[in-house]
C-alpha cells in the first residue's frame, strides 16, 4: 500500500468522523440553537463595540500591529476568535454525553478545522502578507510557490512542510558531536560510549535509552544544550543506544527484540567494559516504556543489574494518553497496519505529520505562512532539525505497541504481557526511580505520567517541569530557563501533588543530578576504572544515526528496480 492509499483511507476516516459530528448535532438540536443564539448575541456586541480599543490578545498569530490598528482587520480577527470560541464550546457541549473517545476525536478535528481557517493563513485577509506583496511586487508569492513545490518533492508523496533549514546542521559536526566511540552493534542498535571529560568519574555507568521514533541525538544536540555533554562534564560514564532507522529488512522484529537487542544487549556489553555489576538507566518517552518493560522482566528473573532508573516524559498507564488517542483507536490502528503490511514498517514521514498536527499552529500553520505566503526560507533550529530527521518503525513493533499500550493498556495489568513465558508485572519493580514530566506535554500528559509511576513499589521521586515534551527536557542549567515543581509528600492525585509541590526556578537537571549521584557509587580516577579495551567500530555518532528516510527510500527504490530488471 503506497502513501496515497494511506491518505485515501485517512480521508475516508475523516469523512466518517464528520458524519459522527453531524449525528451529534442532529441529536442535540436544542443545544445547537442555544449556541447559535449565544453566538449571534456576542457577534452583535462585537459589532457594536468595534470602535472600542481592542483587548490585549496573547495569540501570537495576530502580533502584527495592523491587526490592532486597522479597523477592518481588527474586525476580521475578533470575528474569527469569537466564532472559534463558540465552535469549540458547541462541540464540547454536544459531545459531553458521548463516549470519551468520540468526544476527544470530534474536538480534535474541529480544532484542526479552526486552526486551518485562521485569517492569518489567507493571503488577502492577512495585512502582513498584503504589505509584503506590495513591498516585493508579489515576488513573495512566487517564492512561496517555489517552496511549496520543493516540499512536495521532498515529501515523496506526503505533504510535510519543511520546519527548519536542513542544510545548517550536519550530524557529527555541529549536532550530535559529543566525543565518543561505537563499541558494539547488532541488527537494531549501535552502542555509544562517550569519552570521559573529568579526571574522576562515578563508579556506576549510565545507560540512556532514547525513543526509536526519532534519532537519539535529541539528548546530544549542540554543545550548549546537550544533556550528554553536560553529564560527562559532571563525571558520569555515559553510554547511549542509537537505534537503527528501519527498512523492510527489519520487518520481522518484535517488541521483545527491541528489549533483547536493545537495553539487555547494551547492559551485557557495559558490564564487560566497566567490570561493574550495576548500571543506572535512563529512558525517554517510548524508551522509558521499554525500560519499564525491561525492569519488570529483570525483576521476575531476579536480575539486579539495573541499580536505579530514570523516566523522562514516559507513559506506562495509557488509560488517559492525551491527544494521541485520536490516532490510536481501533480504526486508525487498522489503517496503520494496512500501510505497514506493504512495506514492513510505518513510514517516519507519516509519524512526523501526526505529531506535527498535535501542534498545528506552532509547527504547521506558522511555517505555512512564513514559507508559502511570505516566501521566506525556514531558519536554522536544532530541535526542529531533529524533529524533521524522523525514523521508520518495524510493523510488528509498532502494532504491538499501539494495540497493547494505547488500545488495551496491557502493560499495567499484571501478567497480561509475557516474554518467553515470563509475566510482566510493574509491581515487581522495587529499585529507586525518578520520573520527570512536563506541564505542557502534548504527547505524554503529565497527570498520566504521574499516575504511571505509582505502579512501582520502590522509592520514587516525581518532578514536574514547565514547558513541553522536548523543550522542557532539553533545558540546560546554563540557560536558567523554565522551572520545576517537586514534593516529598506521597499523594495519589496529580492535582493534590501540584497543590503541595514547591516551585524551583531553573533546570530540573540539577535536581536529578543530586538524586542520581546517590545511586552512582564513589568517584574514582578514570585510570582505575578497569575499562577494558574493545574493538572500536567507528566514531560517534555512528552510521545508524546518519541514515535518513530519503536514504532508505533510495535504497529500496534501487532494490525494486534491480528486481524488475532481473525479471
Amino acid at each position: 500500500m503506497e502513501e496515497n492509499e494511506y491518505i485515501s483511507l485517512s480521508i475516508k476516516y475523516l469523512t466518517e468522523t464528520w458524519n459522527e459530528l453531524v449525528k451529534c448535532l442532529l441529536k442535540n438540536p436544542d443545544k445547537l440553537v442555544n449556541h447559535q443564539m449565544s453566538y449571534w448575541h456576542d457577534y452583535l456586541n462585537l459589532y457594536q463595540n468595534l470602535i472600542l480599543p481592542p483587548e490585549d490578545n496573547a495569540d501570537k498569530r495576530f502580533k502584527y500591529q495592523e491587526w490592532q490598528d486597522n479597523l477592518a482587520f481588527d474586525f476580521i480577527k475578533r470575528s474569527y476568535l469569537l466564532i472559534s470560541k463558540h465552535l469549540e464550546d458547541t462541540i464540547i457541549d454536544i459531545t459531553k454525553d458521548e463516549d470519551i473517545e468520540t468526544s476527544k476525536k470530534l474536538r480534535f478535528i474541529m480544532r484542526q478545522f479552526i486552526d486551518a481557517s485562521a485569517p492569518t493563513n489567507i493571503a488577502n485577509l492577512n495585512p502582513e502578507i498584503l504589505s509584503k506583496i506590495a513591498e516585493t511586487n508579489g515576488e513573495n508569492i512566487l517564492l512561496g510557490y517555489k517552496n511549496f513545490l520543493e516540499n512536495i518533492q521532498q515529501g515523496r508523496g506526503l505533504f510535510n512542510i519543511k520546519l527548519t533549514d536542513m542544510t545548517s546542521f550536519e550530524i557529527g559536526r555541529n549536532i550530535a558531536c559529543t566525543p565518543g566511540k561505537i563499541i558494539f552493534q547488532n541488527d537494531l542498535i549501535q552502542l555509544i560510549q562517550y569519552q570521559a571529560a573529568t579526571e574522576k568519574t562515578y563508579q556506576y555507568p549510565l545507560l540512556i535509552i532514547p525513543p526509536w521514533i526519532n534519532k537519539y541525538y535529541i539528548l546530544d544536540l549542540q554543545k550548549e544544550n546537550s544533556l550528554v555533554r553536560w553529564l560527562v562534564s559532571q563525571g558520569f560514564t555515559v553510554f547511549m543506544i542509537s537505534w537503527i532507522n528501519p527498512s523492510s529488512k527489519q520487518r520481522t522484529k518484535q517488541f521483545s527484540d527491541y528489549m533483547q537487542e536493545g537495553p539487555l544487549a547494551a547492559l551485557k556489553i557495559i558490564e564487560e567494559i566497566t567490570n561493574e555489576p550495576k548500571t543506572n538507566v535512563l529512558g525517554y518517552c517510548i524508551g522509558g516504556t521499554l525500560l519499564a518493560y525491561t525492569l519488570a522482566y529483570l525483576a521476575q528473573t531476579n536480575d539486579t543489574r539495573i541499580n536505579a532508573a530514570t523516566f523522562l516524559t514516559t507513559l506506562l498507564d495509557f488509560s488517559e494518553p492525551g491527544e494521541l488517542a485520536v490516532f490510536t483507536d481501533a480504526k486508525q490502528i487498522t489503517i496503520m497496519e494496512k500501510i505497514m503490511a506493504s512495506k514492513g514498517y510505518f513510514d517516519g514521514n507519516i509519524m512526523a505529520a501526526i505529531f506535527n498536527s498535535l501542534r498545528a499552529n506552532d509547527l504547521v500553520w506558522s511555517s505555512f505562512v512564513k514559507q508559502y505566503l511570505k516566501g521566506e526560507n525556514p531558519q536554522a533550529f536544532d530541535l526542529l532539525y531533529w524533529n524533521s530527521d524522523a525514523t521508520n518503525i518495524p510493523e510488528y513493533v509498532h502494532s504491538f505497541y499501539l494495540r497493547n499500550m494505547y488500545l488495551e493498556n496491557n502493560l499495567v495489568q499484571p501478567g497480561k504481557l509475557k516474554l518467553d513465558e515470563i509475566p510482566i508485572d510493574l509491581g515487581k519493580i522495587t529499585i529507586p526511580t525518578y520520573f520527570i514530566a512536563t506541564q505542557d506535554d502534548h504527547i505524554v500528559p503529565w497527570a498520566s505520567s504521574f499516575k504511571s509511576q505509582q505502579y512501582f513499589n520502590g522509592p520514587k521521586k516525581f518532578v514536574l517541569a514547565t514547558s513541553g515534551h522536548v523543550a522542557g527536557i532539553v533545558n540546560p542549567p546554563s540557560r536558567n530557563k523554565y522551572g520545576y515543581w517537586y514534593s516529598n509528600k506521597k499523594v495519589k492525585d496529580p492535582e493534590k501533588y501540584l497543590a503541595n509541590a514547591k516551585f524551583q526556578e531553573g533546570s530540573w537537571w540539577n535536581d536529578w543530578k543530586i538524586w542520581v549521584k546517590k545511586y552512582s557509587g564513589k568517584r574514582q580516577s578514570v585510570n582505575t576504572l578497569n575499562l577494558k579495551n574493545r574493538i572500536i567500530i567507528e566514531d560517534a555518532p555512528g552510521s545508524y544515526a546518519k541514515v535518513s528516510l530519503a536514504d532508505i527510500a533510495l535504497e529500496e527504490a534501487q532494490e525494486t528496480k534491480s528486481k524488475d530488471d532481473h525479471n
